[in-house]
């Protein structure tokens, strides 16, 4: 979703008010795949290389975070309603403690719908998430949940905070992944365009599904997980919601 700062720049106004209109865009955006009946979306919302912005641009966005966070879980019975499941995926210890809790309760909160997931890419980075996807592996074999014959690209996949892509779409110009999905997109369909996110209109993502219908590749079969991947994954999963609970403030 990019081009908030650039919007801000065009209009003459602060970054800030760029980053609003980004959110609010990204609402109006998921209603749009609600009705289309697209039933997974991903956004690259805040890199970990973003921390290295200015303190007041970081805490404007992690005030925001707050306040979009804030006012979902207020909405939560409308959420739940309309069947979308939260999950944010990336480094979450190094979200503050106050925002790192609000992500955990939306994320509990929804975890039963299965109408459309949102996932939302937050202190996140391609890279990073290949690493921690290592180490659960080497923790399951050194645990003995795993045997090295278990160690395939599907089990690393599997490990992973994302599922694959089928379309990727960025906005503003820009013709880069900038470290995001890194290992889900060795096929998926890309799409670049030049509007800024703040513009994005539903002729431009209904351009984007077009543009994969016209590309995409053949469906690959699923493969089925050996019991002893299952039972480790089963295990990886649970110790995720355990830790979601931990960062619950009452």
């Amino acid at each position: 979703m990019d081009g908030n700062r650039r919007f801000a720049k065009k209009n003459s106004v602060q970054s800030s008010v760029g980053h609003h209109k980004g959110f609010d865009k990204l609402s109006e955006t998921l209603k749009w795949c609600l009705d289309l009946g697209v039933p997974e979306v991903t956004v690259y919302a805040f890199s970990i290389e973003n921390f290295k912005r200015s303190e007041e641009e970081v805490a404007a966005l992690m005030d925001l975070a707050r306040d979009k966070f804030k006012r979902l879980l207020d909405e939560i019975e409308l959420i739940n309603e309309w069947g979308v499941r939260i999950h944010v995926a990336g480094r979450l210890s190094m979200l503050p403690e106050d925002l790192r809790s609000l992500v955990a309760k939306a994320m509990l909160a929804t975890k039963n719908n299965n109408i459309l997931q949102l996932n939302i890419a937050y202190a996140y980075t391609g890279r990073d998430e290949i690493s921690r996807g290592a180490s659960h592996i080497i923790d399951g074999i050194q645990n003995k949940d795993l045997s090295p014959e278990d160690i395939d690209e599907d089990l690393l996949s599997q490990t992973l905070d994302l599922g694959e892509a089928e379309l990727l779409v960025r906005t503003s110009g820009e013709v880069r992944l900038s470290d995001f999905m890194l290992w889900q997109v060795s096929r998926t369909v890309l799409y670049f365009t030049d509007v800024l996110w703040p513009e994005f209109s539903i002729w431009n993502l209904l351009a984007a599904i077009i543009h994969f219908q016209r590309n995409a590749p053949p469906v690959l079969p699923e493969l089925e997980n050996t019991k002893s991947k299952q039972k480790f994954l089963d295990k990886l999963e649970n110790k995720w919601w355990q830790e979601l609970e931990s960062y619950v403030i009452c």
